[in-house]
């Protein structure tokens, strides 16, 4: 099985699937994206998502093929015609887009997942259809996804089967979500959640303040979040509602912690899936990629499909202020990763600015940070004085994990450019 390409895999999948009814095919793919009402300050409110859960093939930095459970995001329906025929998605009134998205969807899963960004404030409609497993056809798993954090979970769209719905093969749910308190979190496949979660379905997920809207909207002592802070610019971002320009930043950056046991993800693609106690994580990886993969800025693929869309690689010019929104969804370690010769500011953990109840900041500078699986930290490096042409890293500081598999110099690592 290991050695079909997915392209031949996909093409006896698409056969399969252009074999049902049509009416099969239409019954259950239904994407929900209602138009914005236009009672969201700032502007537009209404964000739509359509993302798949499948599976697929990824690529390490030693070059071995490994095979994952993930998501994918494919394109909304085509509004018009039109729109159709220069993009090639079909219209949801064509009839067509169901087998689209199948087609779309299989063996496109990506490690991690689509990296989703909202505004505070923002309505969220993140429809997940389910198109199965190609190279597992004897799994019939259902899928959720679960936002990792966040405050106020309806329990039928909080992801987690025991209060919740999930989603069974061919099938479709659009999550509502109105998205409250800025920082960063993470999502993840809360069904098998160990297993789910070791085979790759986790993603980055983040939020960005009311704040940031201050160039458009007036002050409001009642509303938290748009009191401009002293000093505001047109064109300014923050971490947080700070109020005081504490959280500002140039650029940002996910960065998601995680790893790999090899001999899980083969065994699962062979039908023999090792018990959950004996996971031996041997690829550590930022991003979905080892180094040197995590410092290559372009999108990766395997077999022809995108495949590890997120680059590590941190840049920017002298004197910028940079962001990495830093999360582990790891399921068998802590991980420590620091920087060498330059410092890191935390000024968030788990999605809430550091700060006490009498408003004193509590952010603190190091040169190392740890995370368990499910923590998150906001994180500024300023880099005012430091000359152009520098290069730093950000790696593991347990040093066994700077390694790909059995290779070593790699691992858990990438780069900050000072271009």
């Amino acid at each position: 099985m290991r050695f079909l390409t997915s392209g031949m895999l996909l093409a006896a999948a698409s056969s399969l699937l252009f074999a049902l009814p049509a009416n099969a095919q239409d019954s259950s793919i239904y994407v929900q994206c209602p138009p914005d009402t236009d009672l969201h300050p700032g502007g537009d409110g209404i964000k739509c998502e359509h993302l798949v859960a499948g599976d697929g093939m990824t690529t390490m930095a030693d070059g071995y093929p490994q095979y994952i459970f993930g998501f994918a995001r494919v394109a909304l329906p085509a509004a018009t015609e039109a729109e159709s025929l220069a993009t090639g998605v079909p219209t949801a009134a064509s009839g067509e887009y169901p087998g689209w998205v199948m087609q779309e969807g299989m063996l496109a899963a990506n490690a991690p997942a689509p990296t989703i960004e909202v505004d505070e404030d923002d309505e969220l409609f993140l429809s997940l259809t389910n198109v199965g497993m190609t190279m597992r056809p004897d799994l019939f798993d259902p899928h959720t996804v679960h936002w990792h954090g966040f405050p106020q979970a309806s329990s039928v769209f909080d992801g987690v089967p025991d209060s919740s719905i999930a989603i069974n093969m061919g099938a479709t749910l659009t999550y509502y979500y109105l998205a409250k308190d800025a920082g960063t979190y993470m999502y993840h496949c809360h069904v098998e959640a160990t297993e789910h979660m070791q085979m790759g379905m986790l993603g980055n997920l983040f939020v960005r303040p009311r704040q940031n809207k201050c160039d458009t909207l007036p002050d409001d002592p009642a509303v938290p979040g748009t009191v401009c802070p002293t000093g505001h610019t047109p064109g300014d971002k923050y971490a947080y509602n700070d109020g005081d320009r504490s959280t500002l930043y140039d650029k940002d950056y996910p960065i998601q912690i995680g790893s790999f046991d090899p001999d899980f993800h083969d065994a699962s693609l062979g039908v023999q899936p090792l018990p959950f106690a004996g996971m031996n994580d041997r690829y550590f990886l930022l991003n979905g990629r080892g180094y040197p993969d995590t410092a290559n800025p372009a999108a990766m693929s395997t077999d022809g499909r995108e495949s590890q869309p997120v680059s590590s690689l941190i840049e920017a010019t002298p004197g910028q202020r940079i962001l990495l929104r830093i999360s582990n969804l790891n399921i068998t370690r802590f991980y420590t990763i620091g920087t060498n010769g330059i410092e890191m500011q935390v000024v968030g953990l788990d999605a809430r600015l550091l700060r006490d109840d009498d408003g004193n900041n509590m952010d603190y500078t190091t040169n190392s940070l740890t995370l368990g699986g499910g923590q998150s930290a906001d994180v500024i490096i300023d880099t005012a004085d430091i000359p152009p042409g520098s290069t730093f890293f950000l790696y593991s500081q347990e040093l066994d994990r700077l390694a790909n598999n059995n290779e070593n110099f790699g691992g858990m690592m990438t780069e900050i450019r000072i271009n």
